[in-house]
């Protein structure tokens, strides 16, 4: 769904984060200045070749290629609430919606997407709804926001490859990977966090959330990390466009849209299946959602004590 927020749109995704100062010549190292290291575990997944797409998935998933995949730290979750609290706290960032005054709220009672005075990540529904939880995914943060956080602690958003990559080395804490064509999760199951019931009518809330959940509450994929499917989306560095021209020379323009991945709360397994490995979302880089997060990534060699800390979880079966 695109919001349709225009202000300060570019055809580099870096407009809101350079007009800051968060990023472009002297950006990122007078505010790193600033940061304190972030309080977040890096897991390390490992290179190697990798399927991307399915040829028996939607048309935008296909055709299915072998990626060549490169080691990359990832974090364990995606960036809380509390974390861009700090983030905000210490640099005087402002997002998109709070600039604008408005954000993409999914309204119920109409059953549509909507623009809501007073939505941003702090109250993620607007105005007289619920704050956001410190341990939640943070959302209502558009592409433009994830990048300026993820380049002032040294990091970047992955490639939608590097995401399907780390995604398939499992989603859930027994390894099982999302497909095309397999039957969606049982009803009751408490697995991930998704839409439970029928969508838009009724969400059960059998998983026990009817919105976003705290990060990790469905436990931890064999690689380490968490929330790989359901919860939010994530937002990637990678240009929505066909598989097939992937290394064809692209210029973005206009109303050009980045790719989010892994689904949300709001994923109906009967007919969304956003949380499958290989599904693609995708909105402008100025559009913020109450379904969308991110997480960062980093390569080994760039990391520093101001990205996060190394995690202690075991290396995945078969990393070096």
């Amino acid at each position: 769904m695109r919001a349709g927020l225009a202000l300060l749109a570019t055809g580099t995704g870096l407009g809101l984060a350079a007009w800051l100062g968060l990023a472009g010549p002297g950006g990122p190292a007078a505010t790193a200045a600033a940061l304190a290291p972030r309080r977040v575990e890096l897991v390390s997944i490992p290179g190697g070749p990798v399927q991307i797409g399915d040829n028996n998935a939607p048309g935008d998933e296909r055709p299915a290629f072998t990626y060549q995949a490169t080691p990359l730290l990832f974090d364990r979750t995606p960036v809380t609430v509390r974390q861009f609290s700090v983030f905000v706290s210490e640099s005087g960032y402002r997002t998109e919606a709070e600039r604008l005054g408005e954000a993409g709220v999914f309204e119920h009672d109409a059953n549509a997407w909507g623009l809501t005075k007073g939505a941003d990540w702090r109250r993620p529904q607007g105005v007289g709804h619920l704050a956001a939880e410190p341990d939640h995914p943070v959302t209502q943060v558009s592409w433009n926001d994830a990048n300026a956080f993820c380049s002032a602690y040294g990091a970047r958003l992955p490639t939608e490859f590097e995401w399907e990559r780390a995604a398939r080395l499992g989603q859930t804490p027994d390894g099982h990977v999302f497909l095309s064509g397999e039957p969606p999760p049982a009803g009751n199951a408490k697995v991930l966090n998704v839409w439970q019931g029928v969508f838009p009518i009724y969400d059960s809330g059998a998983d026990g959330y009817r919105l976003t959940s705290p990060v990790g509450s469905f436990g931890a994929a064999p690689s380490g990390l968490t929330d790989m499917a359901g919860n939010v989306w994530e937002w990637t560095s990678s240009w929505y466009r066909p598989y097939a021209d992937r290394d064809a020379p692209f210029k973005p323009r206009g109303a050009a849209e980045r790719v989010q991945r892994g689904g949300s709360f709001l994923c109906d397994p009967s007919f969304c299946q956003g949380f499958r490995v290989t599904a693609r979302s995708h909105s402008t880089p100025d559009t913020s959602l109450m379904h969308v997060g991110f997480r960062c990534v980093v390569e080994p060699r760039r990391a520093t004590t101001l990205t996060g800390r190394l995690a202690q979880t075991p290396p995945f079966a078969g990393q070096d």
